[in-house]
């Protein structure tokens, strides 16, 4: 027989059942009623097929137009219909977003994400858009945009300028959406991510948990984004940040041991994609974290702030890693595959197949 740390990652790259794109809610409500430790066992066992355990890619995010937004996601200090104190700010110069990018890059972000709190970009802010694209590209990192919707155009403009993803979440299930947001549906958000799929992008996508819904919803969000044609290359779980003025301010906490199944349950659905955690981080301990990781999740935003909300400091979170045995994951080369080919990464030898599917 041969041994795990000699398997190619070409003889693993249809391994039964782990890559589908047909999961029923019953079998995603399955996995969530799992008891906790078979169910990490699982999504750790998956995970290490695909990725390096103690690697976590790290990202930095920059809101580079905050506040004024027509939408009414219930959950979002930006929205003009909610008065949370926050003060608008106009599109940012593209010199001062490189700045940002160049100390981003020297803290040791590999992913340079840029936020604009727009419904969708109007044509006279493309190219101020695309030339944040190209200066961030230069400066050696990889490249991140959530504007809001996309017409297909917009979305080859991004890709012909070099964006590497475009992100644009789900947020919830089809059933709790209308709970949630009522300016944009569930078809407009997936439309969008097939038009950023059509220009060749990557999809950043992914949504929020502890809004009030049930576990079915968060099987929900979780089957519609498994079973898209491909998978989005990374997934964004973020726990809800209340912030006063919003419709969800007073919401409950949701239980962290719910949190981390979504986490494991996402990892055993999409198992090539990074799953990142997003906002809410701040609320949650270093126990919290490492289980996190465990579960699957093997991506973060990195940096004091997210987009207009707190997020844990850069150093505490390098000094959890190095507790942890964690390394920040390096950019990939230009040559590699878009979507990783699995690997199986043997603990005892410490090493990992060839062809790790990083972005």
């Amino acid at each position: 027989m041969t041994s795990a740390a000699t398997v190619a990652p070409s003889e693993l790259a249809h391994v039964p059942g782990d890559i589908r794109h047909d999961w029923s809610r019953q079998e995603v409500e399955a996995l969530f009623d799992l008891p906790f430790n078979d169910l990490l066992f699982r999504a750790q066992s998956i995970h290490r097929r695909y990725f390096d355990p103690n690697r976590v890619q790290v990202s930095t995010l920059l809101s580079i137009k905050t506040g004024a937004c027509p939408e009414d996601c219930a959950y979002c200090p930006q929205s003009t219909r909610y008065d949370t104190g926050l003060e608008a700010e106009k599109l940012m110069a593209v010199e001062k977003v490189l700045e940002q990018a160049r100390a981003a890059r020297e803290s040791g972000a590999t992913r340079f994400c840029m936020g604009a709190a727009w419904r969708s970009p109007k044509q006279r802010d493309m190219p101020y858009v695309v030339a944040m694209v190209k200066g961030v590209r230069e400066l050696g990192l990889e490249s991140c945009m959530t504007l809001g919707m996309l017409s297909g155009e917009q979305a080859q403009e991004l890709a012909e300028a070099g964006l590497d993803y475009y992100n644009h979440n789900l947020d919830t299930s089809p059933e709790f959406y209308r709970d949630i947001i009522t300016t944009r549906t569930y078809q407009d958000r997936l439309q969008t991510l097939e038009h950023v799929r059509g220009a060749g992008m990557k999809v950043c996508s992914g949504g929020i948990v502890g809004m009030g819904e049930q576990v079915s919803d968060r099987a929900g969000l979780l089957q519609q984004l498994a079973n898209l044609p491909q998978h989005p290359e990374s997934v964004p779980v973020n726990m809800l940040v209340r912030v006063e003025g919003t419709p969800l301010a007073e919401q409950a906490d949701l239980d962290p041991f719910e949190f981390i199944r979504t986490i494991a349950v996402a990892r055993i659905m999409m198992p090539a994609s990074h799953v990142r955690l997003s906002a809410g981080r701040e609320e949650m301990n270093e126990q919290m974290h490492a289980l996190a990781y465990f579960a699957g999740a093997n991506s973060i935003f990195y940096g004091e702030k997210l987009l207009t909300t707190p997020n844990p400091r850069a150093n505490s979170d390098m000094a959890l890693f190095a507790r942890l045995g964690i390394e920040p994951e390096q950019r990939q080369v230009a040559s590699a595959p878009a979507v990783p080919s699995p690997q199986f990464y043997d603990a005892t030898a410490g090493t990992a197949g060839s062809a790790r599917g990083v972005h």
